[in-house]
């Protein structure tokens, strides 16, 4: 800023020390018009004076910072910096001994509101009273103050929930955990913006903006603004959500890489909402909205998710005498739900209730007459305090539900099931530093609750010991080579049923399981088998039957009959793609016409695309690198489709390559450069989505940017 002097005191020029600020502020990498500050933590501001000069005795000054039509006007003294952050201003100690350069600081209360501020400076002396327009900065909440309620006390869990600007999101099965990496971009160019928009046009904010302006100290209030914008069900949100038909005139929820293009696509177009989105898209654009405002935030996977409609902690399934599942209940279980937590305190419930807390800006059910929910402390969730704000009993049956499975025949329902520890059996998140999930499970369930579940995840996999060194070793239950069954289910004739596959299902293999039949009675018995395999998206129901098989057999007094089955290649590669399938078999015993049914939800592991980084060691700022990428076609077909590499603070743009026919068993090769901006671990990844078949093909290389 410049202005003409005159004879009495006049500034200048202002320098609002950006970089030196976001250094001190750890906002160093947002990009951003304006200078970003954390709250409750004092920042610079140089002041070139003319005229006169600054005379103590002469001279008054006062800044007065707007956030809307909100104002708070703060003298510059000479104290120190307060022992509380509060709103002060003080010079520097040795800011007098130029009197026409002054260095001053500025501090804002650990609650003050988040938002972009306006900032002027008025000078008064006795003939005269100037207003200056010294320009504005984006105060955030910050992690780092003892002071701020959004305060972590570890700097690996602010370098992971708030700076980290790359993540994994966790999909598939409790026995086979898929892993997407995902870009949560808060560092690209416009994203600060667009997440600041994000507030402004949220209906609180339209409804009454004094209120929303002054509320926003508090992150509660903050998140519960947040979980309802991402979602357009009530307002102009970020994305518009859909779990099946026709995503022509969107993008299929599957091939979004990170946040970036969804917030710069929602804000350039004037906020209409992007297309499309499931809960993990929705998960992780709120993270990066969160770290952004600088609220630790962290994305979750609940395995086996229950939606219960009438809250009554029971979810009913139905199947054929034929083993096919049926769409007859208004209740449903995700085989995975994404969400996020965020890390505050609850003045509103006590310290007890500090920590996580859950926020799920998926569209399910509203919170308040909003579709929203959370933020609802983890704490609660395991104590049970159903009572406790916010949506605390929605959270809690989402992992605690009952299921009740029935069997219709002749439009009568025979249960034949009910399962305590179906429902949330892995709640899991990144761990720090790491790739690896961690299992945070026993943080949400009881600790009776949490011995059921083990031993349930133990009963279901063939490799017991394994589980349990992996369980000890990482906290959390990786994807094995042995391949996931079912628990044994037992009728009252002493027929005991399980599902066990011979490996984990691969892409490019024909799935091969074995049905296990124990007959533990004393009698022959003759036995139908009713076999049936459907395709299913991992919100929904089952779609129709793409494979089935029926047998008759006989079992002998006290004899285990392994039953082995092949669903062929040519079956599933082309139907399933990154769907999972519905495998279920009945057991019908011909004299006593009792059923028999277990059934597993499984999914298909896909090929990767292998990055490679030569001299990976030496990788710096501001120099071009090179990284390979290599993927071989493990399909009994050949392959088409486009490859994007994108890569947050790697590549200023996506790079995309064509790939062309690629044959069965041939591997294609791709070199590309990359730029890194800045120091910090950085994630490059790819994703090819092929044109024939209905799955993307994934891969990433984590790269240490050492500093120059």
């Amino acid at each position: 800023m410049e202005v003409s002097p005159c004879a009495d005191l006049t500034i200048r020029h202002v320098n609002l020390e950006q970089q030196e600020n976001q250094e001190s502020h750890e906002t160093e990498g947002f990009s951003a018009r304006t200078l970003v500050v954390r709250r409750g933590q004092p920042f610079k501001i140089s002041l070139a004076l003319g005229g006169r000069g600054y005379d103590p005795v002469r001279h008054r000054l006062v800044f007065k910072m707007l956030l809307g039509d909100l104002y708070v006007q703060i003298p510059v003294n000479f104290s120190k910096q307060p022992a509380q952050p509060q709103w002060a201003a003080y010079f520097h100690a040795d800011s007098l001994a130029d009197p026409q350069t002054l260095t001053l600081y500025l501090c804002t209360p650990a609650s003050a509101p988040v938002g972009t501020y306006q900032l002027q400076l008025h000078v008064l002396s006795t003939y005269q009273h100037k207003t200056y327009r010294v320009g504005q900065f984006t105060l955030l909440c910050n992690p780092w103050c003892k002071d701020d309620s959004v305060y972590l006390p570890l700097e690996s869990q602010r370098e992971e929930y708030v700076k980290n600007d790359f993540g994994f999101l966790y999909m598939g099965t409790p026995s086979n955990i898929a892993s997407r990496p995902w870009s949560f971009d808060q560092y690209e160019t416009d994203i600060l913006e667009a997440c600041m928009s994000l507030l402004q046009v949220s209906p609180q904010h339209k409804m009454d903006w004094n209120k929303d302006y002054l509320s926003r100290g508090d992150p509660v209030y903050i998140s519960r603004v947040v979980s309802a914008m991402i979602n357009c069900q009530d307002d102009q949100g970020v994305l518009m959500g859909k779990w099946s038909g026709d995503y022509g005139n969107g993008v299929h929820p599957t091939k979004w890489t990170g946040t970036g293009e969804i917030l710069s696509q929602w804000a350039k177009s004037n906020f209409i909402p992007v297309k499309y989105g499931q809960c993990w898209v929705f998960a992780a654009v709120m993270c990066t909205v969160m770290r952004v405002l600088g609220i630790p935030c962290r994305v979750v996977t609940n395995f086996n998710s229950a939606h219960d409609t009438n809250a009554n902690l029971v979810i009913e399934e139905y199947y054929s005498p034929m083993g096919k599942k049926l769409p007859r209940s208004k209740d449903s279980i995700w085989n995975f739900h994404v969400w996020v937590e965020s890390w505050m305190r609850r003045q509103d419930l006590g310290m007890a209730y500090d920590g996580w807390q859950v926020l799920d800006p998926t569209p399910q059910e509203r919170s308040a007459g909003m579709f929203r929910c959370g933020p609802a402390s983890v704490k609660a969730v395991q104590d049970k305090q159903l009572n406790a704000a916010f949506d605390v009993p929605f959270v809690y049956a989402e992992m605690n539900a009952e299921v009740h499975t029935f069997i219709m025949s002749n439009h009568q329902s025979f249960q034949v099931d009910t399962d305590s520890d179906r429902v949330g059996a892995l709640i899991c998140t990144k761990s720090l530093g790491t790739s690896l999930p961690q299992d945070i499970t026993a943080s949400y369930k009881a600790q009776e609750d949490q011995d059921r579940l083990y031993t349930f995840l133990k009963n279901t996999n063939n490799n017991l010991s394994l589980t349990a060194v992996c369980y000890n070793m990482y906290g959390f239950f990786p994807s094995l080579s042995s391949a996931p069954a079912a628990l044994d289910r037992r009728s009252r004739q002493g027929l005991t049923v399980s599902l066990k596959f011979d490996h984990v299902p691969m892409a490019g293999d024909d799935i091969c399981f074995t049905v296990m039949v124990a007959n533990q009675g004393n009698t022959m018995k003759t036995l139908r088998e009713h076999v049936n395999a459907q395709v299913k998206e991992y919100s929904n129901s089952p779609g129709d039957t793409f494979w089935e098989e029926h047998k008759v057999v006989q079992i002998s007094p006290h004899q285990t009959l392994e039953i082995p089955h092949v669903i062929p290649l040519e079956k599933c590669e082309v139907t399933i793609g990154e769907n999972l399938v519905n495998l279920a078999v009945v057991i019908e015993d011909e004299e006593s016409q009792e059923r028999v049914l277990a059934h597993e939800d499984f999914n298909i592991a896909s090929p990767e695309i292998v990055i490679q980084v030569p001299n990976k060691e030496n990788v710096v700022p501001q120099k071009e690198h090179k990284a390979q990428l290599a993927f071989t076609n493990t399909f009994h077909v050949p392959i088409g489709g486009v490859l994007t590499v994108a890569g947050s603070g790697l590549l200023e743009n996506k790079i995309q390559i064509r790939v062309l026919a690629l044959q069965p068993g041939k591997t294609m090769q791709e070199m590309i450069s990359f730029t890194p901006k800045m120091a910090g671990v950085k994630m490059l990844h790819a994703s090819l989505v092929l044109s024939n078949i209905p799955t993307v093909i994934r891969g990433f290389k984590t790269i240490s940017v050492k500093t120059l």
